[in-house]
This record gives structure tokens, C-alpha cells and sequence, in this order.
């Protein structure tokens, strides 16, 4: 099979930091350089004409902010996002305009090849998407004598419930006679992170996040859900929506 290359764009105002990238994908022969940008407005005309398969837009530039560039994207066919910055507080903004990652300036070599293999990844899923019907992604839970198939894709979030677990799906629940450590450890890789003891919750799923009195945080997910973050996993799920987890 011919190996696919995927067209990239480089949204950034800083002469330095696009060498810097355009160095880094030079290391990746199945990425090239399709365009580049210095502000929003020309990064908005860029990228509807090149249609990019990945875009690496920074946040601070002249007049308009690189999150004034997401709404002028395709919504039938976005590229993906990786949000560029040295500000670590625009993250959560950033994952809520759905960005696939977010390097925080100054970031390694090893980060951006980790950025790429993960960018390569999610594309070839995207391709097969489009040639084919894709495996669906499935959780085995125990529920007695019976074996249930839970899709991944519709877990919205999961709790401990007595000595079993609740998993909220997109259209119902479901109670399994497993443990929540159990099902963490299957659903270990898979876009899901612990915010409590005794929850989970997916990454994709989590809409805002918000400060409370007790220095705990509480997520509002996609589903009206809200879930208390204890501080305990505050660290680990700030550094999962940062693409770091």
C-alpha cells in the first residue's frame, strides 16, 4: 500500500517558532509543509484553500487569536488542531475547541515526534473511516453469568457504585458486577481519565471545567453531568487535557 502524505499548515507570528516547526516536520516524511500563516485572518484563507489535513495554530497573534481561526473550519472535514503556546492556561479552551493537542512552548523534540506518531495514528483512522467500516472499539463487563458488550465510542462517564460499577452511555446505563479499578485498567489508553475516587469520565466528553470554594474542580460534560474533581486528580487530568497523559 502506498504510504499517504498529509498536508500540514503552520499558523504562527514568530519567524523562530515556524523554523522550529518547519525543521521538526522535515523529520517526518509523511507530513509536508502545505502553507504558512503569521495571523488569523491569512491562516482562514490558508487553510480553506490548501484543506490541510493538520494545522499547528498558535494562540497569541496580532488582532485575532488562533481560536478565532476554529470557527472558519470545515465542520464536515476539520483538520486537526495542535494548539501551540507558551501560556499553559488557554489548555482546557483549547480541548474545548475540540484540539487534538496542545504543545506548550518551549517543547522538546521528543514531544513534537510523540505529537506526530499520535497525529499519524488518528489520520489512518480517519482514512479508514472513509474506505471502509471501522472496527468498533468494545468493553467486556460481567454482569453475573452474562457477558455484556459496551461500545467505547458511547461511554459518556462511569461510577463506583457499592461493589459494582455504573456506565453511563450516551442513551442509558448500565450496571456491571466490576469493580471501577477493573474497568480504568481495561479502558487503560483509551481517552478516559479518573477525576474522582469513585468516577471516571471521557476526556472528549468533558465541556467545561470550573474552580470550587473547597479547591476542588467541577466538570460539566456533554451530557449535563457535573462531577466533582477531587484535588487528588486534579495534576493528572489537567495534564491528560494537555495532551501530556
Amino acid at each position: 500500500m502506498t504510504n499517504r502524505v498529509w498536508r500540514v499548515v503552520i499558523v504562527d507570528d514568530e519567524p523562530l517558532a515556524r523554523q522550529t516547526l518547519r525543521l521538526l516536520l522535515t523529520r517526518e516524511t509523511d507530513f509536508v509543509l502545505a502553507g504558512e500563516s503569521t495571523h488569523a485572518k491569512s491562516a482562514i484563507e490558508a487553510i480553506g484553500t490548501v484543506r490541510p489535513d493538520v494545522v499547528f495554530l498558535d494562540v497569541h497573534m496580532p488582532k485575532l487569536d488562533g481560536f478565532a481561526v476554529v470557527p472558519h473550519l470545515d465542520p464536515a472535514s476539520p483538520p486537526l488542531l495542535v494548539f501551540v503556546t507558551a501560556f499553559e492556561r488557554h489548555a482546557l479552551q483549547a480541548f474545548e475547541a475540540q484540539a487534538f493537542d496542545y504543545l506548550l512552548k518551549p517543547f522538546t523534540d521528543e514531544r513534537f515526534a510523540d505529537v506526530a506518531r499520535r497525529l499519524r495514528g488518528r489520520l489512518r483512522e480517519r482514512e479508514q473511516a472513509r474506505t471502509s467500516l471501522p472496527l468498533a472499539r468494545t468493553l467486556l463487563v460481567r454482569d453475573g453469568t452474562r457477558t455484556i458488550v459496551v461500545p467505547q465510542d458511547d461511554i459518556v462517564w462511569i461510577e463506583a457504585e457499592d461493589y459494582c460499577a455504573r456506565i453511563h452511555l450516551r442513551d442509558r446505563t448500565v450496571l456491571v458486577r466490576e469493580s471501577l479499578r477493573s474497568l480504568v485498567d481495561e479502558l487503560s489508553g483509551a481517552g478516559f481519565v479518573r477525576v474522582h475516587r469513585s468516577a471516571v469520565a471521557r476526556l472528549s466528553a468533558i465541556r467545561t471545567m470550573e474552580p470550587l470554594r473547597s479547591g476542588d474542580q467541577r466538570l460539566t460534560l456533554t451530557n449535563g453531568t457535573q462531577l466533582r474533581v477531587s484535588r487528588t486528580y486534579r495534576t493528572a487530568l489537567v495534564k491528560a487535557l494537555s495532551g501530556g497523559g
